[in-house]
């Protein structure tokens, strides 16, 4: 890899199939969260929110800013995965934009949307 340029055209198909995989499964996470946030929001499990009991008013607040928080993770990924896919249509997938470098694979499997090599980043 040290004298390679840029991944091959049947490298970024691989990238992408890979990306496409994770951005489905963290939609299927999503609607799972959304759906479990409005389970709550319709079960007469919430109306504990106006309970007298502050333990109960204080576990169901806490389930449903935990449903929230998965939300707005899977909505996150989601945006950084479609970033990805981006970058692979124009060409700047995998390429470091601090040295220009190619970002190692496994780097790039696991944060498939990162714009910089794992010694550029540990730069900062």
């Amino acid at each position: 890899m040290a004298n390679k340029k840029s991944w091959t055209s049947t490298e970024l198909v691989g990238f992408k199939n890979m990306i496409i995989k994770k951005r489905s499964q963290a939609e299927d996470d999503l609607e799972t969260n959304k759906k479990r946030a409005d389970d709550m929001m319709s079960s007469e499990h919430s109306n504990a929110l106006y309970s007298s009991h502050m333990a109960d008013a204080s576990a169901d607040h806490t389930d449903m800013e935990r449903a929230y928080y998965f939300i707005a993770r899977e909505q996150k990924f989601i945006t950084y995965l479609n970033r990805a896919l981006d970058m692979i249509d124009d060409g700047t997938f995998g390429i470091c934009k601090v040295c220009s470098k190619l970002i190692s694979k496994e780097r790039l499997e696991e944060v498939p949307h990162t714009k910089k090599c794992f010694d550029c980043k540990s730069k900062i």
